[in-house]
């Protein structure tokens, strides 16, 4: 998609050398991809700490070993 935007030039710089992109649409790309990433994390671990995970009663890593084995 083309867009336009109105960017500072200090922090496109910024941007380019943190991400290691080769031009301004590679470095945004990359930025982007970066934030949406972390607020998907960020999302989950609320969720976890709302409602934390529990493991069942008769879990065992013996189970578990045995249960990956037989794939």
């Amino acid at each position: 998609m083309k867009i336009t935007a109105l960017i500072d030039d200090n922090l496109i710089a910024e941007i380019k050398e943190l991400t290691g992109g080769r031009n301004i649409t590679d470095a945004i790309t990359i930025a982007l991809k970066a934030y949406a990433s972390q607020k998907k994390l960020d999302k989950a671990m609320k969720m976890i700490d709302q409602e934390p995970l529990q493991f069942q009663e008769d879990f065992t890593a013996y189970g578990i070993r045995k249960i990956n084995r037989n794939r």
